[in-house]
């Protein structure tokens, strides 16, 4: 926490501020934040970080993150596993595959006759 930025620190003490009322079953608006945030000692974050989370942070955005999060940056991960049946069909595909066996051997020159070499 001492890395963060007093942005940073700020935005983290209102979101939490306001999954705690959420938690709670109580009213997010600004000024239940800024009483959470008084009284969880975070007396100095700026004026305007309650009133935008107040505003943006309703119960029912609050129930949609929580029941299907999202990630941000990178390129995307590979997809969900789905079923779960899926994994145990493609490990019976590789050991299907492991199972294969090698061509035969070929004498490098072409001949298999059993010649002086």
């Amino acid at each position: 926490m001492n890395k963060l930025t007093k942005d940073q620190k700020d935005e983290y003490a209102v979101s939490f501020a306001a999954l705690a009322l959420y938690d709670g079953g109580a009213d997010i608006s600004a000024e239940q934040i800024n009483t959470l945030c008084e009284a969880t000692g975070n007396t100095d974050v700026a004026a305007f970080y309650p009133i935008i989370f107040s505003n943006f942070l309703t119960p029912e955005k609050i129930s949609q993150m929580i029941v299907s999060p999202v990630s941000g940056g990178g390129g995307g991960g590979g997809g969900g596993g789905g079923g779960g049946g899926d994994a145990v069909e493609e490990e019976e595909e590789e050991k299907e595959e492991e199972v294969e066996e090698a061509p035969p051997a070929v004498d490098m020159f072409g001949g298999d006759d059993g010649g002086d070499y």
